[in-house]
Formats: C-alpha cells, sequence, structure tokens
C-alpha cells in the first residue's frame, strides 16, 4: 500500500514523528503540494492525507488506485464528499484534536482587548512610559472582564472549553446553538442568536460554517451589539461579512475584534481587516500547539489503522 502526505508542513513542521506511517505500507511526505503536482505525486497512491490540498471531482476521477483520504484536520470541505463516494473511497478528518489550545486563543485575543498588554510592552519600548508625566499611562481604556457576559456562538467542545475559561474570570456566560439547551451549568444560560449579541460585552465565534450562516455576522448583526463589545472569531472565516466589520470598527460601533481566522487565506493584502481599527489578527495558529498537533497525527494514525482493519472510524 502507498501512503502519500500531500502538505505535510501544515501539521508537522519538523518537531513530529512521520515514521509510524511505516507500520501501513510504504509512504511519502511531500511539505507542499501545489496543484499542477498533484496528479504526479498521487497517481500511485492508495492513501492520500490532506491538510488543505484539494481534492475535487476531476482530480479523484484521475486517480484510480485511491482507496482511502485521510483529512488532517476537522473541515473536510477540500474534499468532494460526492465524487469520493461515488467511487467508494473512504473519507475520515480528525476531530476534537486541541480544543482547549483553540480556546485558548479565544482567551488570549479576550485578555488582549481587555488588557492590551503586548500594545503596551511595544509602547514601553518606545520610551512612552519613560517620557510619561505620572508613574503609569494606558493608551487606550481598560476593560475589567469580571462581572461582564461572554456569549459563545456554538457550543462544541471549543466553544465548552471557551466558555469555562472564561467562567474563571467570574464572566456570565450565554450560550446559543441551534437546539435550545435547558440543562447548563451556573452561571450559563441559552438565549437566542438576537439575545446573544444583544446583551454580551464578548461575542466568540465557535460554530460550523455553512451555506445558511456564511456572512451572517453583518451590519445589520454588528449594530445590535453594544458600542464597547468585542468580537472573536477562532472558527471560520467566512461567518463574518469582513466589510461589514471592518466598517463597524472604523465608525466605532463596536469596540473591537480579534481574530484566528479570514475568509481566504493567507489574506490578500487589501482585506479591510488588516487595517481596521482595534482588530487584532492572529495567522490561523489557534490550532497549532504542539500538543493539538501531536494529538492530531495520533488520531489520523488511529484513523488509518482503523479503516485497514475494516472498520473506519471517524467517516465523513
Amino acid at each position: 500500500m502507498k501512503i502519500v502526505v500531500l502538505d505535510g508542513a501544515t501539521l508537522n513542521p519538523g518537531d513530529l514523528d512521520w515514521s509510524p506511517l511505516a507500520q501501513f505500507g510504504e509512504w511519502e511526505v511531500f511539505d507542499h503540494t501545489a496543484p499542477a503536482q498533484l496528479l504526479e505525486r498521487a497517481s500511485d497512491a492508495d492513501v492520500l492525507l490532506t491538510n488543505k490540498v484539494v481534492l475535487d471531482r476531476a482530480a479523484l476521477n484521475a486517480l484510480p488506485k485511491l482507496r482511502y483520504i485521510g483529512v488532517t484536520a476537522t473541515g473536510v470541505n477540500v474534499v468532494d464528499l460526492d465524487a469520493a463516494a461515488a467511487r467508494g473511497i473512504v473519507v475520515t478528518n480528525t476531530p476534537a484534536y486541541g480544543p482547549e489550545s483553540v480556546a485558548q486563543m479565544a482567551i488570549a485575543h479576550l485578555l488582549h482587548q481587555a488588557s492590551a498588554v503586548a500594545e503596551h510592552h511595544q509602547a514601553v519600548q518606545q520610551g512612552q512610559w519613560s517620557a510619561a508625566p505620572q508613574f503609569c499611562f494606558w493608551n487606550r481604556p481598560l476593560m475589567a472582564l469580571s462581572g461582564k457576559t461572554f456569549g459563545v456562538m456554538g457550543f462544541g467542545a471549543i466553544g465548552q472549553a471557551a466558555a469555562r475559561m472564561a467562567r474563571g474570570f467570574n464572566m456570565s456566560i450565554l450560550v446559543h446553538t441551534r437546539t435550545p439547551i435547558e440543562a447548563l451549568p451556573e452561571g450559563y444560560r441559552w438565549v437566542d442568536q438576537a439575545t446573544l449579541f444583544a446583551e454580551s460585552d464578548v461575542v466568540s465565534l465557535h460554530c460550523p460554517q455553512t451555506p445558511d450562516n456564511t456572512g451572517f455576522v453583518n451590519a445589520e448583526l454588528l449594530a445590535t451589539m453594544k458600542p464597547q463589545a468585542r468580537l472573536l472569531n477562532t472558527a471560520r472565516g467566512g461567518l463574518v461579512n469582513e466589510a461589514d466589520l471592518a466598517d463597524a470598527l472604523n465608525r466605532g460601533v463596536i469596540a473591537g475584534a480579534g481574530l484566528d481566522v479570514l475568509s481566504s487565506e493567507p489574506p490578500s493584502p487589501d482585506n479591510p481587516l488588516l487595517s481596521a481599527r482595534n482588530c487584532v489578527v492572529t495567522p490561523h495558529n489557534a490550532w497549532a500547539t504542539f500538543e493539538a498537533r501531536n494529538n492530531l497525527l495520533n488520531i489520523v494514525l488511529g484513523n488509518l489503522a482503523a479503516w485497514q482493519k475494516g472498520a473506519p472510524v471517524n467517516r465523513v
């Protein structure tokens, strides 16, 4: 059996070990694969592992040996699932490999919005503290989290982890999911979407992107938020209408945003959020702690082992 990893550097830039793949057969790892290189590299593969390399209908139909696709991520939009099913190709993903890591990034953005540690460190390095007329200074309003309301849009493993962390700051938690939840911990309350955006001091997105909710965070919804509210997104960039969010930030409709995802990645240099007022963007690396990536690789190996035994798990 031949296993080909199409874009291994995303998951493993060199600090993890691919050699356990040898237990399944011959294996080859490419750090990156351009579209023009795909068919040549995958032509004799029984198994393909991909993170962001697109496997569309045309590619799948051109790979007659292919029997299994392991997506080294939770989202599987890079694979044409209908075409794979028509060919009898098993597709698996890697769910829940690092919910605490992603939630940690959401809270890192929350803390930046509250305390601006890096921003004030840079100001100190620039001499602003040395030149201050008194013993302290701050460049923008600081926010105490205790007593504020943290709204969680989506309540899967990541949303639950983010809520637990926010609760540790004595924040009240509002939760919105498609199906109401009655049994929630103390300090939590299920609300409809309109209430969550209107009442929260911080809204954190943790829902999957679907055709129905693409761009749902738009000018109309942002206008219902408190002027001092912040928006966090560590889910999918496509949930947000980026032009509307940039405009809302620049006009002070809301106070700030912390984003780890954008609609197109890497982003175009003219993406309006890259220069929007009080908008902090990190490069989609919330998932990329060593611990989360190591767990992800172990799930990938487990998926492959289960499929080889005829009992696939995490099949999509």
